[in-house]
């Protein structure tokens, strides 16, 4: 199985940016497809934006499109995300995620193992 450890988040005003981090260790982190989703207070859990094992297709919900880059180093087992232009709606607790399946997967049912999750807070 791998562990995840998100870090990175904070409070920024609106137009801000944020890099978020996400830390893998034990098994091989070149072999999963990996996510990132986010909660907001009373919200379910949604899916922000996927990136495949090698990192060379990557996938975004629309409302991040053009705002927030997805990225991995299957060199030094991390997984980031940028995050610019943030917005007040785009506060949350932000997880990352790994999966097992091939491909670029937006729902939480396909995604094996999860963070704790590192919170964001955007104000106006």
């Amino acid at each position: 199985q791998v562990q995840l450890v998100e870090s990175g988040g904070g409070l920024v005003q609106a137009g801000g940016s944020l890099r978020l981090s996400c830390a893998a260790s034990g098994r091989t982190f070149s072999s999963y497809a990996m996510g990132w989703f986010r909660q907001a207070p009373g919200k379910e859990r949604e899916f922000v934006a996927a990136i495949n094992w090698i990192g060379t297709s990557t996938y975004y919900v629309d409302s991040v499109k053009g705002r927030f880059t997805i990225s991995r180093d299957n060199a030094m087992n991390t997984l980031d995300l940028q995050m610019n232009s943030l917005k007040p709606e785009d506060t949350a607790v932000y997880y990352c995620a790994a999966s097992l399946s091939t491909g670029l997967w937006t729902g939480l049912a396909a995604y094996d193992y999860w963070g704790q999750g590192t919170q964001v807070t955007v104000s106006s």
